[in-house]
């Protein structure tokens, strides 16, 4: 029997590297977790699309919580990149993930 394969949106990572965990950022991953689970966001919920990861290192190690955010968009890859994500911008971020919207520009770094 193959695989289950869930369709998805975007992907979103949020760091858990040890500098970002003592911003709170294991705190963020679950609360997002849980807020992607009750609003069935979550990519195995019907009429979910996205994946939730715990990553390493994003590189914004004094602004943390840090947070990345890979997309589908149009015929390329889109990558945003955000540094002291806190729970409501995260939720934003996800949203606009999933409805296929404009990302959130507040917080974001890296290459745009």
């Amino acid at each position: 029997m193959p695989p289950l394969y869930f369709k998805t949106s975007g992907h979103l990572l949020v760091c858990t590297g040890p500098n970002c965990q003592t911003r709170g950022s294991a705190l963020l991953h679950k609360a997002l977790w849980n807020h992607l689970e009750r609003q069935s966001l979550a990519y195995y919920k019907k009429g979910g699309s996205l994946r939730l990861t715990e990553s390493g290192c994003l590189g914004s190690c004094s602004y943390g919580p840090s947070m990345c955010v890979y997309r589908q968009r149009g015929s390329g890859l889109e990558e945003a990149w955000y540094a002291a994500v806190d729970f409501p911008l995260a939720t934003r971020i996800a949203q606009a993930v999933h409805e296929e919207a404009e990302l959130p520009q507040e917080h974001q770094y890296g290459p745009t």
